[in-house]
């Protein structure tokens, strides 16, 4: 059973229409260790969520992990994780920040408790909720 993830990006240094133009990616640029760490844990086939973070706040489309156990091309000491991923589809409707933290069935969704990390766990309860928030 795949796993379930978040990946931020700034819409106006890599957006969603941005990997669906180029049809896949590397996430490079990842430094911190518990983001690392789930880069690390991908497996191909698991399904994230594509967040616009700083502008936007909100998802607005589903990924898969189309390669996963590459190492950051652009870490020199070439220590870094990453993983490529492809675009699935967009959701039916962009789920904002706001609208999760009013949802009391996701109070403890990384996406919240760690604000700053840039690739989270999403459980799969949480995964479900989200998903019925976006076509709501």
């Amino acid at each position: 059973m795949p796993n379930h993830w978040l990946i931020k990006s700034e819409p106006f240094k890599y957006s969603w229409d941005d990997l669906n133009r180029d049809g896949e990616t590397i996430w490079d640029g990842v430094r911190n260790h518990r983001a690392a760490n789930n880069l690390k844990a991908m497996k191909v086939g698991d399904r994230l969520f594509f967040y616009h973070s700083n502008k936007g706040l909100e998802i607005v489309g589903i990924a898969t992990v189309s390669e996963a156990g590459l190492i950051d091309p652009t870490d020199p000491e070439g220590k870094w994780p990453t993983v490529k991923v492809k675009p699935v589809e967009p959701v039916e409707n962009p789920v904002t920040l706001k609208a999760i933290k009013a949802n009391p069935d996701l109070e403890g969704i990384e996406l919240v408790r760690l604000s700053r990390l840039s690739v989270a766990e999403i459980t799969a309860d949480e995964w479900k909720k989200i998903v019925a928030m976006s076509k709501a």
